[in-house]
């Protein structure tokens, strides 16, 4: 088995050349307007869409795919920028190459644009043009920014509603924290109700994707739906992977899902990397790092925002509570050992150093980090949490949530008795309520030590930031604290927001209850969880953050289902949080006509 330095070292001589742009050519193959109509002229459609992304104050990427008739071809592909929706004024064009060696992606980086400035492009190839989007690049000076935020669109578990509602929101980009495509089966993860949908797989493409041309055609698949199309029509993106993008619960140098009759991981995740590349309007960070895929945008002295990969990149192993059971129960010191461990790394050290770095430099007057997964701690009673982990994995009747059920109503009564100071409460009661681990070790809670080192940078530089966050398939708001050495003392650093997903069923799937029970549940984790403010367990949606000097406004905006062509947004649960530049709480919603 070659070393990680080793494999790190293939994986970016290998990746050399696909995260690279269409490059410019004068191949004949695509003719110029007044030879369209030429028999030379190949034949080609535009079946997925357009799409924009990583806009900077002079340029941004632009992207489609061609389908043609004949997948031999080298086939050149005009693109044109213009101010105005006619085209009558073109402001940049060119024309690039594609083939079936990129699976005849176009990805081109439109440069020498004017900045803050909307813009409308197209591409063409004889006489196919494609639709019309819109994009615009970053402000050099801005009074305000405004984002809309979303993560983990599972195509067969429903349709896209969510991405229609995005579309029609007048944000400047759309942020997506990953799990854009799924890797499972045609029986795999939340497929139950494809067929009922009209969503299942393709024919060729229905088993776990674990080869380039399967992760190719997966992507394909989802840039078929209207509603994801409309939204990268309307707005650019700036997008950062997850797991789903390659395999569940992926780490460094392996997967959860990943299984050793699947082949060798280093070759699948190259693939699923590639795939990305090609698939995705995201720029290459450089001509010789294309693994890395953290970067910076800055919206004028307004905004830092600072895109992470807490994934792929430099992961260890999330840690396993069944690997600390043993005969005579759970061996809570090594496990806290392991938890607590200096050299367990989320982002990697690298990754680290350039986000202190930049947070160091920063003279924007907010600091916003994207990235996957949650940093809050969700640390809940270890009682609740045997509770909760025998539910979820299947071993569920109506006895044992009536049990848990009251369960957690014993706990709630004894947490809130203890903030009204009751001094009746004992201290076995104490300690049912003390004694906790974290939710998720795949999120930051897996990585104690590291999120530490960088609550205690932002201490030190006096920064608060906020974090955005997805995975989970629910929407989250938490206050964010650093905790002193002594124990006994913490330190607000920022806050948390997270989206809910697209279409990934949430809490609500696994624990198979009432809408009222599980408010009852969601009252109950954020009285239980110390950081934790709001959370919405079952219902899928998006996030809307603005900015201005002044004040921070978030919105958890959802949709009433996503099994039924017909929707409507429910505004009977939409929250809202506003913060003042400081992160001191203004307002904070729960319902938001």
């Amino acid at each position: 088995m070659p070393s990680f330095v080793t494999r790190r070292a293939l994986i970016q001589k290998s990746l050399m050349g696909f995260g690279a742009l269409s490059v410019a050519s004068s191949l004949v193959g695509c003719n110029d307007d007044d030879d369209q109509d030429s028999d030379h002229a190949p034949k080609v459609e535009f079946l997925h869409g357009v799409a924009s992304g990583d806009p900077l104050q002079d340029r941004m990427i632009l992207w489609t795919r061609i389908s043609p008739e004949d997948a031999s071809l080298r086939v050149n592909v005009t693109w044109e920028v213009a101010s105005d929706a006619a085209f009558s004024q073109i402001i940049a064009t060119g024309k690039v190459e594609t083939s079936i060696a990129v699976d005849f992606t176009v990805k081109v980086d439109a440069t020498g644009l004017d900045a803050g400035q909307a813009y409308f492009y197209r591409f063409k190839c004889g006489s196919a043009i494609s639709a019309t989007g819109q994009s615009k690049t970053l402000a050099t000076q801005t009074d305000q920014v405004s984002f809309a935020v979303c993560s983990c669109s599972n195509y067969p578990a429903g349709y896209f509603h969510v991405y229609a509602e995005m579309a029609k929101q007048d944000v400047d980009v759309v942020i997506h924290l990953g799990d854009y495509i799924y890797e499972y089966g045609a029986d795999g993860y939340a497929t139950e109700d494809a067929v009922a949908l009209g969503r299942t797989l393709a024919a060729d493409n229905n088993v776990e994707i674990v080869k380039l041309d399967d992760y190719r055609k997966r992507y394909a698949l989802y840039r078929t739906d209207a509603d994801l199309q409309a939204l990268h029509l309307r707005h650019p993106f700036i997008v950062v992977w997850d797991d789903h993008e390659l395999a569940n619960d992926t780490w460094r140098e392996g997967a959860e899902n990943h299984q050793d009759n699947e082949g060798d991981f280093f070759e699948r995740k190259l693939a699923a990397l590639q795939a990305y590349f090609e698939w995705m309007p995201i720029r290459p960070i450089s001509e010789d790092d294309h693994l890395n895929i953290y970067r910076q945008f800055n919206f004028g002295e307004l905004v830092q925002l600072n895109m992470l990969d807490t994934r792929i990149l430099a992961r260890d192993e999330q840690l396993d509570y069944a690997d600390y059971i043993t005969a005579s129960g759970v061996d809570f010191a090594t496990f806290q050992a392991n938890l607590t461990a200096q050299n367990r790394t989320l982002m990697g050290y690298a990754q680290r150093a350039w986000l202190q770095q930049q947070l160091a430099m920063s003279t924007a007057t907010w600091n916003v980090l994207g990235q996957q997964v949650l940093m809050a701690k969700m640390l809940i009673p270890a009682e609740l949490l045997m509770s909760l982990s025998a539910v979820t994995s299947g071993n569920v009747t109506a006895d044992t949530l009536a049990a848990m059920n009251a369960q957690i109503t014993e706990l709630v009564t004894i947490k809130m008795r203890i903030a009204q100071g009751d001094t009746s409460v004992t201290a076995q009661e104490k300690a049912r309520i003390s004694t906790v681990a974290p939710y998720n070790l795949d999120a930051w809670d897996g990585y104690y030590y590291e999120r530490e080192v960088l609550y205690g940078t932002l201490m030190q530089l006096g920064k608060k930031v906020v974090v955005l966050a997805g995975d989970t398939h629910n929407a989250w708001s938490s206050y964010l604290y650093s905790q002193a050495t002594d124990t006994q003392s913490s330190s607000y650093v920022g806050v948390e927001l997270a989206t809910s997903s697209v279409s990934s069923p949430g809490m609500e799937k696994y624990l198979n209850i009432s809408q009222a029970q599980l408010q009852q549940f969601e009252m109950a984790f954020t009285t239980l969880i110390d950081e934790l403010a709001y959370t919405n367990l079952n219902q899928r949606g998006y996030l809307t953050v603005t900015f201005d000097q002044v004040q921070m406004q978030a919105n958890w905006i959802f949709v009433d289902t996503i099994k039924d062509k017909e929707y409507s947004v429910d505004s009977s649960r939409a929250h809202q949080l506003t913060l003042d530049v400081d992160l001191n709480v203004k307002t904070d919603s729960a319902q938001v006509a």
